[in-house]
């Protein structure tokens, strides 16, 4: 019985984009096939492995192209795990990937061609390219194991056909029925047995699996078949390097960087491993896929290996292979094997000493797309902290355009300074506006400017870097003013401090001096060990409760707000409520500066707007 079911609307608009891409490269549909192909075959031995009466032949596992120029149809067939109905509907009338909203966000609002190739190039959307070359693509799949085979049929346009078939052979075909436009274009004949011998060479040489082709006299295989990983260096060219990262990855850009590692002795494996160019789409949701490839003994094992690569290198690509590992391995074994963490381990250090190496342009490349995922390191890796920090950058208040390290913070550093300083805000501009950063800018004191939300949890559990210790300019004491020490006038100042300090002791735990402020009347300021406002915000939009944190409330005694309060408190005196209210509006003020929030938004409105009646 044929049923006509409706793609999942996500995939109907992709589909859409293929049917109607200018993509200039149109042969990588035949590379994702292939990947597809192959990726079907190492399922299947992998799935022997583990289930011996799995009735399967494995016997001469391969990828089959067939062209055939007379009917204009191109087929890609393996004899791999197979798919069933549901597995048909679920892979292809679905696209259950991370990202894909946001995808369609940004095609929808670019209007450049070039640019849409581009998102979608970056997405990876394997199967669905065949329709940027056939205007119909039919499937025929069966299960490894199960009798009855699965018919799939569409052009893309919204619909599809699905039906049970009856005498298919274990696997999956393809045919794609070609556009006919392209019968007119040499480069682009997609029939032509030349033409696809060329892309198969170009793209796919280094599948592992035989990729055969009818020839003239007999079948014959296009591929070397030799793993990427196991040939010298020496021997590997850049081509091959970015066809095999696009393979592992589905990103069809240029990878950033490579990382080669070999490992010989008593535990022998071999990595390859590739940082992306640019952020995919999931990157920071949760439910994405991450972690690299692993084979034992050139045998594929699992697609997305968690435990060979911690979380806050989720963007590396590549593969893993060792040679003592048992085929059986399963996820839960290998986060308690130890050999695994071993691998983990050399990959981590050799990931960051990588970048730390970069050239300066492709090291700006990677930080604008993945420094807010590594800097999550300095929170979960202790062991890696040191190196981790000596591959991150920061704004400052520096350089507005560039960003800085900190080997290069320190080695401005003023004679005499002793802490690394730095504020965290939502935004540059506020903090650079803010009031803790006054007397700073006034000596020239460099700060860190920290925007990231990360940002709030790292500071909290790094202490310093090459011997220096980092401190927040909007916490503890701040020693950049002589005067703030002189104990004549924190004498003379002592009466208001105490009596403020009683009168707004249900929001502040004490009112002092300030040695941080140039301009404004007062700023609030926490100890050395508080949260962050910002923090505190951050754990409960996460529904943890957390007791109340009074800070400090620091006064600027050469502003005339200051002075003019000081004078008025020792006319009338600690009842006065008219002066309560002024000491409860230079609280609220501060408190607004640094991007707080009021308690009471509209008392502080209309004792506000009495304040300016009467002035005018």
């Amino acid at each position: 019985m044929t049923e006509t079911l409706e793609f999942q609307s996500e995939a109907r608009q992709l589909l859409q984009l293929m049917i109607h891409s200018i993509y200039s490269n149109k042969d990588v549909f035949l590379r994702e096939l292939i990947s597809n192909a192959s990726d079907a075959l190492d399922k299947l031995r992998l799935e022997t492995y583990r289930d011996k009466d799995l009735q399967a032949d494995t016997a001469d596992l391969h990828v089959e192209i067939e062209t055939d120029q007379e009917n204009r149809t191109l087929t890609v067939r393996d004899n791999g795990i197979g798919m069933t109905r549901d597995e048909v509907v679920s892979l292809i009338g679905t696209i259950a990937k991370s990202g894909t909203a946001e995808l369609l966000r940004k095609l929808r609002e670019t209007q450049d061609a070039a640019v849409s190739a581009d998102l979608i190039g970056q997405f990876g959307v394997g199967f669905y390219s065949s329709f940027m070359v056939a205007d119909r693509v039919v499937l025929t799949t069966r299960r490894a194991g199960a009798e009855e085979g699965v018919r799939w049929e569409s052009d893309g346009e919204g619909t599809y056909t699905i039906e049970p078939a009856a005498d298919l052979p274990q696997g999956t075909a393809v045919t794609l029925h070609l556009k006919p436009e392209d019968a007119e274009d040499n480069l682009h004949d997609y029939s032509s047995p030349a033409k696809v011998r060329e892309i198969v060479k170009r793209y796919s040489d280094f599948i592992t699996w035989p990729i055969r082709m009818a020839g003239e006299e007999s079948t014959e295989t296009v591929n070397s078949m030799k793993a990427l990983w196991a040939r010298p260096a020496a021997e590997v060219t850049e081509d091959e390097l970015t066809e095999f990262y696009r393979h592992v990855s589905h990103d069809w850009s240029p990878p950033l960087e490579t990382v080669r590692l070999q490992a010989e002795g008593t535990f022998e494996y071999q990595a390859l491993l590739f940082i992306p160019s640019r952020a995919p789409f999931d990157l920071f949701v949760r439910e994405a896929k991450r972690g690299v490839q692993l084979y034992v003994r050139r045998v594929f094992i699992m697609d997305d290996c968690e435990a060979l690569v911690p979380e806050y290198l989720r963007f590396v690509k590549g593969v893993v292979d060792a040679q003592d590992l048992s085929l059986n391995v399963s996820r839960e074994i290998l986060q308690q094997d130890r050999q695994i963490e071993l691998i983990r381990r050399r990959l981590v250090k050799k990931v960051l000493s990588t970048v730390k190496s970069l050239e300066q342009e492709k090291y700006r490349t990677f930080w604008t797309e993945f420094g807010k995922v590594v800097k999550e390191g300095l929170v979960s890796d202790v062991s890696n902290r040191d190196a981790i920090l000596d591959i991150c950058s920061f704004d400052s208040t520096h350089d507005t355009e560039k960003p800085t390290t900190l080997r290069e913070y320190v080695e401005r550093m003023k004679d005499g300074q002793e802490h690394i300083y730095y504020l965290t805000g939502e935004s540059r501009s506020s903090i650079e506006n803010s009031p803790h950063m006054e007397a700073f800018q006034a000596k020239g004191y460099e700060v860190l400017v920290l925007t990231d939300p990360i940002d709030e949890m790292w500071v909290e559990s790094v202490t310093g870097f090459e011997g220096k210790q980092f401190q927040s300019v909007a916490k503890g004491q701040v020693d950049l003013d002589e005067k703030a020490d002189d104990a004549e006038r924190k004498e003379e100042f002592a009466p208001l401090l105490t009596w403020m300090a009683s009168a707004l002791a249900e929001t502040v735990k004490e009112v002092r001096l300030s040695s941080r402020l140039t301009t404004s009347p007062a700023c609030i300021v926490g100890d050395e060990h508080d949260m962050t406002p910002t923090l505190e915000k951050m754990y409960r939009a996460m529904g943890q409760e957390l007791p109340k944190v009074k800070r400090i409330l620091e006064l600027n005694p050469d502003h005339q707000l200051v002075g003019a309060l000081r004078a008025a408190h020792a006319e009338r005196g600690d009842d006065d409520a008219r002066l309560r209210e002024s000491a409860q509006l230079v609280y609220d003020m501060a408190l607004l500066a640094e991007g707080g929030e009021l308690a009471d938004p509209s008392r502080f409105v209309k004792v506000l707007a009495t304040r300016l009646e009467q002035a005018l």
